[in-house]
C-alpha cells in the first residue's frame, strides 16, 4: 500500500491518532495474543521507546532470551516487525506496544527512529512506491493466449465438477433426505473433494457445509434442502453463464471460485473502519474487514487470507478513518475492494453512518438478493433500535414501531453482546452489523450520549424488560462511564 500525500512519500505533517485500548485489542489475530498483549501494555517491559509524526512508534521488549526483542508498527499502515519468532501478525509484542501508547502516550516519546526501525521503515515504503509503480504501468500477463487456454481448461473442468454434483443432488433427492443423516459427512467431504479436483473452491465450500447440516438440530431436512436448492442454482448458473447477464456471471463466477481483480475506478474518500474479524475455513483464516465511505455513502469489504497457521496481513484499527482510495471488484451486489493509496494518518472517527429501521435492513438486505442469490448478510446500520430478551435469545426492536430483528445465534454466545445491551441500558442506540436470512449480526455501536454528550445512564422509563435482562441494565451506566461519548464500539 503506497502511503502518499499528493504524489510523495508522507512526511512528518501532523501526529498521528493515539488508538484506545479497544481499536489495539480488536487488531489481535486471537484471543491468546489478546492475553499476551495485555500483559505486555506495560511500562516495565520496555525501553529506547519512541514514535514519530508520520505514525511509526518502537521499542526495545525485554524477552527471556539475552537480548531484547526490537519491535516497530507503522500505524497508517498498518503493519508490524518484530524480532521475535512469531507467526501471528500482530505479535504480542506489537500489540504490547501499541497498548502501551494508547494508555500513556508520554511512554513513547517523540523522536526519530532507530537504525534498525529505520530501515524497515524505509524498505516498506519503497516496496509500497515499486508495487504502486507496477499497478501504474498497466503490465498485462506475459503470454495472453497462454493465460485465454489456461482459463478455459479450467473451465471445461469446472463443467465437469457441475455435472456430477447435479447427479449427486439428484440422487441424494432421489433416495430421501434421511439418507443424509444415515451416511454422515464422509460421502459430503468426498464430494468436496471433486469439486476441489475441478478447480472449483467455491462449490467445494458450500458442499462441506452440506455435510453439517444433518447434525445441526431439529428442522435439519428443511435448512438442508434450502442449501441443496442454492447449489443446485449455483451449478445451473455455471452451466448456463453465456446467457446470463454480465454483473450476474461475474457473480457466479466468484461464488464458483474463480479469481477475480479489482477493477473498477478507485473511489477516494474518507473510510470509516466499522468492523474487522476472521472466520476459519477450513485451513485458511479470512479476514473480513468493513468499511464506510463519508462521502460517497458506499460500503466496501476488505478480504485478506491467512494460511498454515498465519493470520491475515492486513488489519485495520476499528473507529479510525482513513483518507484512501478503495477499488471495487466485479459482480452484482459484490461489496468486495481493494485498499489502495493513503492520504495522510488514519484519525479518529466521528458520527456513525447514517442508520435505517428494522424494516429498512429487511428491504436492504432483500433487494440484495436480487442480485446474489447467495448471500448469507448484507451489511447494514441501524438506528434507534433496543436490544431486548425474547423466547428464542434477543433481539433488535426498534424504539418507535413494532418491528424487530433476532439476533443471530452466532452472537448470543459472544460476551460482546452483553456490552451492547450495557451500551444501550434500555434506550435507542446505532450498531452496525451484517443483516441476513439467520437474523442480524451485531459487529460495532455507538452509545447512547445524553444532552451533555456524556453517555446516559439507563432509564427507568424505557421499555420494559423481565428482570432476568437487570444485571445488563446496570452495566449501563458503567459502560457509559467508560466509553467515549459518540465512539465506535466493536463487538467482535
Amino acid at each position: 500500500m503506497l502511503l502518499t500525500d499528493g504524489g510523495e512519500p508522507l512526511g512528518a505533517a501532523a501526529p498521528a491518532a493515539r488508538w484506545t485500548v479497544e481499536q489495539v485489542l480488536a487488531l489481535a489475530p486471537d484471543d491468546a495474543s489478546r492475553k499476551a498483549g495485555n500483559k505486555l501494555g506495560a511500562a516495565g517491559w520496555w525501553s529506547d521507546t519512541g514514535g514519530s509524526a508520520s505514525g511509526a512508534v518502537w521499542g526495545l521488549c525485554r524477552g527471556s532470551g539475552s537480548k531484547p526483542y526490537r519491535t516497530v508498527v507503522d500505524t497508517t499502515g498498518p503493519a508490524y516487525k518484530c524480532s521475535c519468532p512469531s507467526r501471528k501478525f500482530p505479535c504480542k509484542h506489537a500489540l504490547g506496544l501499541l497498548l502501551l501508547r494508547a494508555a500513556d502516550g508520554s511512554a513513547l516519546p517523540a523522536g526519530e527512529p532507530p537504525d534498525w526501525a529505520e530501515e524497515w521503515l524505509t524498505g516498506r515504503r519503497s516496496r509500497a512506491e515499486a508495487k504502486e509503480k507496477g499497478k501504474d504501468s498497466g503490465g498485462g500477463p506475459a503470454d495472453p493466449e497462454a493465460a485465454r487456454r489456461r482459463a478455459e481448461r479450467r473451465a471445461e473442468r469446472i463443467d465437469g465438477g457441475a455435472q456430477e454434483l447435479e447427479q449427486r443432488l439428484t440422487d441424494l433427492l432421489r433416495g430421501g433426505l434421511a439418507a443424509a443423516e444415515q451416511s454422515g459427512y464422509g460421502l459430503w467431504e468426498e464430494t468436496a473433494a471433486r469439486m476441489v479436483d475441478a478447480q472449483a473452491p467455491g462449490l467445494a465450500g458450500r458442499v462441506r457445509e452440506l455435510g453439517a447440516i444433518a447434525a445441526s438440530g431439529p428442522g435439519w431436512p428443511v435448512r438442508l434442502l434450502e442449501e441443496c436448492s442454492l447449489l443446485h442454482l449455483l451449478d445451473t448458473a455455471w452451466l448456463g453463464i453465456d446467457r446470463l447477464p454480465q454483473p450476474l456471471a461475474a457473480t457466479v463466477r466468484t461464488r464458483v471460485g474463480l479469481p477475480a481483480a479489482a477493477e473498477g475506478p478507485p473511489v477516494r474518500d474518507h473510510w470509516l473502519v466499522l468492523a474487522q474479524y476472521d472466520t476459519p475455513e477450513g485451513k485458511i483464516v479470512t479476514r473480513r474487514i468493513w468499511l464506510y465511505g463519508r462521502a460517497s455513502g458506499r460500503i466496501a469489504l476488505l478480504l485478506s487470507f491467512g494460511a498454515a497457521g498465519r493470520s491475515p496481513g492486513q488489519a485495520l484499527p476499528v473507529g479510525v478513518t482513513l483518507d484512501a482510495e478503495v477499488t471495487a471488484y466485479g459482480g452484482g451486489g459484490q461489496l468486495r475492494a481493494e485498499l489502495g493509496p493513503q492520504f495522510g494518518l488514519p484519525v479518529p472517527a466521528g458520527s456513525p453512518p447514517p442508520g435505517v429501521p428494522v424494516t429498512g435492513a429487511i428491504a436492504a438486505y432483500g433487494k440484495a438478493l436480487s442480485d446474489d442469490p447467495w448471500l448469507d448478510s448484507w451489511p447494514v446500520t441501524l438506528r434507534d433500535v433496543i436490544p431486548v430478551p425474547s423466547a428464542d435469545g434477543w433481539q433488535l426492536a426498534d424504539a418507535e414501531g413494532d418491528a424487530a430483528l433476532p439476533v443471530a445465534a452466532t452472537a448470543l454466545s459472544r460476551p460482546a453482546l452483553w456490552k451492547l445491551v450495557a451500551l444501550s441500558g434500555g434506550r435507542p442506540l446505532t450498531v452496525f452489523g451484517e443483516c441476513g436470512h439467520r437474523g442480524f449480526d451485531p459487529l460495532a455501536a455507538w452509545p447512547v450520549t445524553g444532552e451533555g454528550g456524556d453517555a446516559a445512564a439507563p432509564d427507568p422509563s424505557s421499555r420494559a424488560r423481565p428482570d432476568a435482562d437487570a444485571d445488563a441494565a446496570a452495566a449501563g451506566a458503567a459502560a457509559g462511564a467508560m466509553t467515549t461519548a459518540g465512539a465506535i464500539v466493536p463487538l467482535i
